[in-house]
């Protein structure tokens, strides 16, 4: 399966510890495509559709609802949690989300 950056998947985040974020949901992928071709694991962004004040969940539409990419949840998964990719981030979202990464991780 060829995995692209920026695109959104159904990925099984289970099992997980504590306040992780849980059960199978959308997650949009973060890696660079050079990354997600060479390893067995890909970096993903779980998205939520509740609403919480916090500077690290970026709204976005996905299939009419109003979501929520949870940047304060970034994890790497092994490719086998994929299961069938749903959509892919608007231009837009693509922009903001790599904005709030680039000030998620500055220094």
């Amino acid at each position: 399966m060829v995995i692209k950056r920026f695109e959104i998947y159904w990925v099984n985040l289970d099992p997980t510890i504590g306040r992780e974020m849980q059960k199978t949901r959308p997650a949009a992928v973060i890696s660079p495509n050079e990354v997600n071709d060479a390893l067995g694991t890909i970096l993903v962004v779980p998205i939520t559709s509740s609403k919480r004040g916090f500077p690290t969940r970026i709204p976005f539409e996905l299939n009419k609802n109003e979501n929520y990419l949870a940047l304060d949840q970034i994890r790497a998964v092994d490719k086998d949690r994929l299961n069938k990719r749903m959509a892919v981030l608007s231009e837009e979202a693509a922009r903001i989300l790599c904005e709030r990464l680039q000030e998620l991780f500055a220094y």
